[in-house]
């Protein structure tokens, strides 16, 4: 009997859970359910565990092994040029986007005022949020801080074991950076033994992430169990044309703005693209963490799209780290939604700052789901827009299916990074029919 595929297997636990969770919703606050919802809790959370087990030796080993397999110094510089300027272009094209979408949907304003419903909503929604998130999100506003030194202080830890522990992927790939470009500076017979034993922990990385893609279907139906049951949709009517302008801008850059830039940059066909990536895609999206999806993003990249692991293992983890289209899209529409709504004008040089401010905080925003949502107070703050904490606890009620599907953006943002390169590099891309996993 012919397998099935791994993207049709995490369609099919998406469906089912919305069906349960509905179904559960109906039964009331049973013991029996609350029993349920706790093994799928577990489940759920043992898969994003076991992701999250792997991410430091993967980018590790990845980093390291990739760099440790280019020509010498010069080839790291000339990729590294090629990515960080296409993530650049990608990051901008998506705030800028999200301003044009925001400003023209003005999700806010009713008949052109400030939408007094909205900003009762505001009012009210520190009672509306759980004791849970508001307590993982004040603990996430205190560790990060108001200005924007904080970026460069964390891309060189003190303590490089504590940022790998932490979760702090920027510091650990400067780390990575540094130590597989050190490894370049001397003779490759020298290094041998050293490079051979990063490329055989980054393979059996690449092992261990096959094994736990077996459980995905499992640990994404526990997921999306319990956030259908916790999240219905009554709680998107209130902020329903804020929560439609985002999907819509979202929508344009994953269909429309980063197909274009396949076909014109690349001259890659958008289509074999989006088929090699779709596991990735709906990993990115039930789990709406970047980070955690890094492993299915790079054996999508590799094994589908045709991607040298040399290119994939450098442009990836980068990606996942500074690379945020989705973020900073919607960091950028938040802020001015609220600005908005609190009637707090803000003319075209102050938008700007708010564009440069969501590029700038996208980088330092990690990739596990709502990590965003600190970054966006901070802009708040900084451009003395009022009401700003109620306002963000009203976003984070709504937050979780933006989340993933601003998570899914990132992916699909980096790995057009790494086609686009591999491409310029000369590699020949989607050959291969395999099915990632």
């Amino acid at each position: 009997m012919k397998k099935i595929a791994a993207h049709w297997q995490i369609i099919i636990a998406l469906v089912t859970s919305v069906i349960v969770a509905t179904l559960l919703k109906q039964m009331g606050d049973t013991p029996e359910v609350a029993l349920i919802l706790k093994i799928c809790n577990l489940a759920g959370d043992l898969f994003m565990q076991a992701l999250k087990m792997i991410i430091v030796p993967l980018v590790v080993s990845s980093i390291i092994a990739g760099l440790a397999g280019m020509a010498g110094f010069e080839g790291f510089k000339r990729m590294g040029l090629k990515t960080l300027g296409f993530y650049l272009l990608t990051t901008l094209s998506a705030v800028v986007l999200g301003l044009i979408i925001v400003n023209a949907m003005e999700p806010g304003l009713v008949d052109g005022k400030p939408n007094a419903e909205l900003r009762q909503v505001f009012d009210n929604s520190a009672e509306s949020i759980s004791a849970a998130d508001k307590g993982r999100f004040e603990e996430g506003q205190q560790d990060k801080a108001s200005d924007w030194t904080t970026i460069f202080k964390r891309m060189l830890p003190s303590n490089i074991i504590k940022a790998g522990a932490e979760g702090q992927l920027l510091g650990l790939l400067v780390f990575s950076l540094i130590f597989g470009i050190a490894m370049t500076r001397f003779p490759l017979d020298q290094m041998a033994p050293l490079r051979n034993f990063f490329q055989g922990l980054n393979d059996v990385m690449i092992k261990i992430t096959q094994w736990i893609m077996v459980c995905a279907p499992i640990g994404i139906f526990g997921m999306m169990v319990n956030t259908v049951y916790k999240n219905g949709a009554s709680v998107f009517q209130e902020l329903g044309p804020y929560f439609v302008t985002v999907l819509i801008a979202l929508a344009l850059h994953l269909f429309v703005v980063l197909p274009l830039i396949l076909k014109v940059v690349g001259k890659i066909n958008p289509l074999d693209h989006f088929r090699a990536m779709k596991t990735a895609l709906l990993t990115a999206f039930s789990t709406a963490s970047s980070s955690a999806t890094l492993p299915v993003t790079m054996r999508c990249v590799q094994d589908n799209a045709g991607v040298s692991k040399t290119t994939a293992s450098f442009t990836l983890p980068l990606g996942a780290t500074v690379n945020m289209d989705g973020t900073a899209l919607y960091e950028c529409i938040a802020v001015i939604f609220v600005a908005q709504v609190m009637d707090f004008q803000m003319d075209l040089a102050a938008q700007m700052i708010v564009v440069i401010s969501a590029l700038l905080t996208s980088i330092g925003v990690a990739g596990v789901p709502s990590a965003s949502m600190v970054a966006i107070l901070i802009i708040m703050n900084n451009s003395n827009i009022p009401g700003a904490n109620n306002a963000i606890y009203a976003l984070f009620v709504v937050d979780r299916l933006l989340d993933m599907s601003r998570t899914a953006v990132n992916v699909f943002g980096d790995s057009c990074a790494a086609v686009v390169i591999a491409k310029s590099e000369g590699e020949q891309l989607y050959v291969k029919e395999n099915e990632a996993f």
